[in-house]
C-alpha cells in the first residue's frame, strides 16, 4: 500500500506539472550556461578575498576626482562609476588595487532577457510567477515521492547507492540518475519555491524592525574600514562633497552602514532581515550566480529533469503496454492467472499464456494479485511475480498476503508460482518463494509444480516450465522462446565480413559480423536475431575475434535462423540485439578452466582463448561427427594458441570417424583431472546442445561422487559449473 501511494503520487505528480517543468527545465539550463558564460571575461582580479576596504579606497579617491558609487556583482567584479581628471563618465569593470580599468558591463542580451522572462513568470507576471511557485513545490514533492521509491526499491537507506539491475533503459537511468540529481534538484525546487512565496511577501513580518544605532556621544563605534574585505561588501555610495554631513554608505551582505567620511565613525547601522538574506542565498542557489561549479551542476540537473519526464513517461506507458484483456469473468474461469509485476514485463508472460489457453477453448481470465478474491469455479491458479528491490512485492501485489488470509477458496485447488526476477539481486525471486511458501499452508491449496524461477526475463527458462505445465494439464502451449519474446527498439546494424563455406557433413558454417564502434560486447555474450521481422527472436553464441563477432552455425532444413544467416553475403547487414550474457563469461580469477562443447558450441570458446591474455590454463574439450574443412581451422587455431599459451590442451573427438568416441569419452578418460579441477576450485564450461549437457554433467556427477565424494550440484551451487546450452 504505502509503495503504491508513493509510486501513484509520484507519477500523478509528474504529470501535473510536466509541462510546466518541461519549460522551467529548458529555460533553467540556457540560463546556467549564461551564468557560466558571465564568469568567464577575467574581470575578477586575483587574491580578491584578501583585498579590504583600507587598500582600495585611498586608490580610487586619488585616481577619481568624483566617485558615485563602487559595486561588487555576484561574480566579484568590482563596477566603479565615476568621472574621471577629463571630466569623462566611468561606468567600468576595474582592479580595485590600482583603479585601472579591465572591462565595460555588458547587458544581457534580448534572448537572455526573454528566456528569465519566460523562466520566471511566463510572461503572465503576478499570474505566472504564482504558477511556477506552484510547480517549484509540486518539484519538491516529486523530489520527496522519488526518493522514497528508491529507497523501498533498494530496500532501506542503507542500500541507497546499491546496484541498481538494468531492466531497459529508462528504468535504469531513470534510478541511476535520480539518485545523482535528487539533491541538486531539490534545492532547486526548494529556493524555487522559496523566492516565489517571497514575491508574494507571505514571509514578512510587520512587526519586525530593523536595528538602527543613532549617533550618540556615549556609544561611537568606528568602521574598521583597515580589515573589512572587500568581498564582504555589495555597495558603496561615496560622499557627494567633502561636508562632514555628508557620509560613506556601505552595503554588507548583511547590513548597511553610514560611516563618516573622516573620522569612520558609524552614524547608523541597519541589520537586513533573515527574510532577506535568506533571499540572497536562495537565488545565489538558484541561479548558481554565485559560483561557476554549482552553476554548472544546476544545468546538469535541468537536463535530468527532461531526461526523468521522457524516462518517467516512457516506463508508464510501458507498464500500461501490457495492459489485462480478459474473455471471461473470474467467477465462471477454471484457470486463474495472477500476476504481480512491476514494469509489465511479467504480465507479457502471462497474457501469452492467457491467450493461449483461451485460445484452446478453456476459460481463462488474468488479474492483479492485489485483486485476488474468490474463483468459484476455478481448478488451476497461475502465478506470475517479480520481486521489487530486494525482496519486496511489486507495487501491484502489496494486498495479495491479506487477501489470501481473508478469501478462502471452497474448493480444492491446484497452483503454480512462476519468479521473474535477476540473479544479480541476493533476493532473487524472493517474493515468488514467499507467495510458493504461503499457498503450501492452505488446505485448499496443492501444489501442482515445484516452484519455477526465471533470470532476468529469459524467454528460454520460462519455457522450462511451459513444457511441465503443459505435459501436465495436457493442454498444448508454445515451447518456442520467441513466443515469449519481443523485438525490442533501437537494434543494432551489423555487417557481414566473412562467411565460410558449409560443411557437407556437419552442416556448419562460421560467420564474421562487424558491430559498431560504441558495442560492448564479450565471448560469450548473446546475438539475438528476428529473421523473420517479427517477434521469433534467434540466439546465438558470441565469439569476439579480433574486436568482431563470430558465429558457428549449423544449417538446419527449413530453420527459421540458420537460413537466413546462411543467405547472408559479405557486405549484407542484419539488425540484432547484443545481450549480456554475464552467467556465461569467462571466469576473472580461477586456477584453470575447462571448456566442454560439442558442434557449434565451440563458437564462444575460440573467442575466449584468443583474449586469454593472463595465460590461465584451459582445456578445451570438443566432439564433432566428422572431420572437415572447419575442424581443421580449429585444429591449427588450437595450436597457435597453444603455442602462445593461451591454450594448454585441445582434446577433440569425431564420433563417425575410425575409432570414434564421444566428448563424453574424453572426459572418462580425463576423470582424474575433472575431480581434481573442481576440488581445487577450478571452472568447468559447457555450451552446445542441451542433450550434450545433460550426458556431460551425469558423467560429471558420477566422477565426483566416486573420486571427491560430493555430487556435481555442491560444485553447482559454488559456481563452478556454468552452462549455455540449447
Amino acid at each position: 500500500m504505502t509503495l503504491s501511494f508513493w509510486r501513484y503520487s509520484h507519477l500523478a505528480l509528474a504529470v501535473f506539472s510536466a509541462a510546466f517543468l518541461f519549460l522551467a527545465s529548458v529555460t533553467g539550463t540556457i540560463l546556467a550556461v549564461d551564468a557560466i558564460q558571465e564568469k568567464i571575461p577575467p574581470h575578477r582580479v586575483e587574491n580578491f578575498d584578501d583585498i579590504t576596504l583600507g587598500q582600495t579606497l585611498p586608490v580610487l579617491r586619488k585616481i577619481y576626482p568624483e566617485i558615485t558609487e563602487v559595486s561588487i556583482d555576484h561574480n566579484q567584479f568590482v563596477n566603479l562609476q565615476a568621472i574621471d581628471n577629463d571630466g569623462n563618465d566611468v561606468n567600468a569593470y576595474i582592479n580595485p588595487l590600482t583603479g585601472k580599468i579591465i572591462g565595460t558591463p555588458v547587458k544581457k542580451s534580448d534572448f537572455i532577457n526573454w528566456v528569465t522572462g519566460l523562466h520566471r513568470s511566463l510572461f503572465l507576471h503576478e499570474t505566472g510567477r504564482f504558477i511556477i511557485g506552484i510547480n517549484s513545490f509540486l518539484l519538491v514533492l516529486i523530489s520527496i515521492s522519488g526518493f522514497a521509491l528508491v529507497i523501498n526499491r533498494q530496500r532501506g537507506l542503507r542500500n541507497f547507492f546499491s546496484k541498481i539491475i538494468k531492466e531497459y533503459f529508462a528504468q535504469y537511468y531513470h534510478v541511476l540518475l535520480g539518485r545523482l540529481a535528487l539533491i541538486p534538484i531539490l534545492i532547486i525546487a526548494l529556493s524555487g519555491t522559496y523566492l516565489s512565496m517571497e514575491r508574494f511577501h507571505l514571509f514578512e513580518n510587520k512587526n519586525e524592525n530593523q536595528t538602527e544605532t543613532p549617533p550618540t556621544t556615549a556609544a561611537k563605534k568606528t568602521f574598521d574600514l583597515k580589515n573589512t574585505s572587500l568581498a564582504e561588501v555589495t555597495k558603496i555610495e561615496f560622499p557627494f562633497s567633502d561636508d562632514p554631513e555628508d557620509y560613506y554608505i556601505f552595503e554588507l551582505k548583511d547590513r548597511k552602514i553610514e560611516v563618516n567620511q573622516y573620522s569612520n565613525e558609524i552614524i547608523s547601522e541597519e541589520l537586513f532581515p533573515a527574510t532577506q538574506l535568506l533571499s540572497d542565498l536562495s537565488l545565489d542557489l538558484h541561479t548558481g550566480r554565485a559560483n561557476g561549479i554549482w552553476a554548472f551542476i544546476l544545468g546538469l540537473a535541468s537536463l535530468n529533469i527532461l531526461f526523468f519526464i521522457y524516462s518517467g513517461f516512457a516506463m508508464t506507458l510501458k507498464r500500461r503496454a501490457s495492459r489485462i484483456k480478459n474473455k471471461f469473468k473470474a467467477e465462471e474461469s477454471k484457470y486463474i492467472l495472477l500476476v504481480g509485476s512491476e514494469n509489465g514485463s511479467s504480465l507479457r508472460f502471462a497474457n501469452a499464456i492467457l491467450k493461449q489457453i483461451t485460445d484452446n477453448g478453456e476459460k481463462a481470465h488474468l488479474a492483479q494479485l492485489n485483486n485476488y478474491s474468490l474463483y468459484p469455479k476455478a481448478e488451476h491458479l497461475l502465478i506470475f511475480t517479480s520481486t521489487y528491490g530486494l525482496g519486496d512485492p511489486p507495487s501491484n501485489a502489496g494486498k495479495f498476503v491479506n487477501l489470501l488470509e481473508k478469501f478462502t477458496q471452497q474448493q480444492s485447488i491446484h497452483y503454480s508460482v512462476i519468479g521473474f526476477g535477476s540473479k544479480s539481486y541476493p533476493d532473487f525471486c524472493g517474493y515468488a518463494k514467499e507467495v510458493d511458501t504461503l499457498l503450501a499452508t492452505k488446505n485448499w491449496a496443492n501444489r501442482f509444480l515445484a516452484l519455477h524461477t526465471v533470470n532476468d526475463k529469459s524467454a528460454e527458462e520460462f519455457v522450462n516450465w511451459v513444457k511441465l505445465w503443459s505435459a501436465q494439464t495436457g493442454i498444448a502451449l508454445s515451447t518456442t522462446p520467441s513466443v515469449y519474446n519481443h523485438i525490442p527498439k533501437g537494434l543494432q546494424q551489423l555487417m557481414v565480413l566473412d562467411k565460410t563455406a558449409i560443411s557437407a557433413t556437419e552442416k556448419t558454417f562460421l560467420l564474421t559480423l562487424r558491430a559498431g564502434i560504441r558495442s560492448k560486447f564479450t565471448s560469450g555474450d548473446l546475438l539475438a536475431i528476428y529473421p523473420a521481422n517479427d517477434n521469433r527472436e534467434r540466439l546465438y553464441s558470441i565469439g569476439k575475434k579480433e574486436g568482431n563477432i563470430q558465429l558457428a552455425v549449423k544449417l538446419h532444413p527449413e530453420g527459421l535462423g540458420s537460413e537466413f544467416l546462411y543467405n547472408l553475403k559479405p557486405g549484407d547487414t542484419i539488425k540484432a540485439q547484443i545481450i549480456n550474457n554475464h552467467a556465461f563469461h569467462f571466469p576473472k580469477k580461477t586456477s584453470q578452466v575447462a571448456l566442454i562443447s560439442n558442434g557449434t558450441g565451440i563458437a564462444p570458446f575460440l573467442g575466449m582463448i584468443a583474449q586469454n591474455r593472463k595465460k590461465v590454463p584451459i582445456h578445451l574439450y570438443s566432439g564433432f561427427r566428422q572431420k572437415t574443412d572447419i575442424t581443421a581451422n580449429y585444429e591449427k587455431f588450437a595450436s597457435e594458441m597453444i603455442q602462445k599459451q593461451y591454450l594448454s590442451h585441445f582434446h577433440i573427438a569425431y564420433s563417425r570417424e575410425e575409432n570414434h568416441h564421444y566428448v563424453m569419452d574424453l572426459i572418462q578418460m580425463d576423470a582424474d583431472f575433472f575431480a581434481d579441477l573442481l576440488k581445487n576450485d577450478g571452472i568447468i564450461m559447457i555450451c552446445g546442445a542441451l542433450a550434450m549437457q545433460f550426458d556431460v554433467e551425469e558423467i560429471l556427477d558420477t566422477i565426483c561422487i566416486f573420486k571427491n565424494n560430493t555430487t556435481l550440484s555442491a560444485y553447482k551451487a559454488k559456481g563452478q559449473i556454468l552452462t549455455d546450452c540449447y
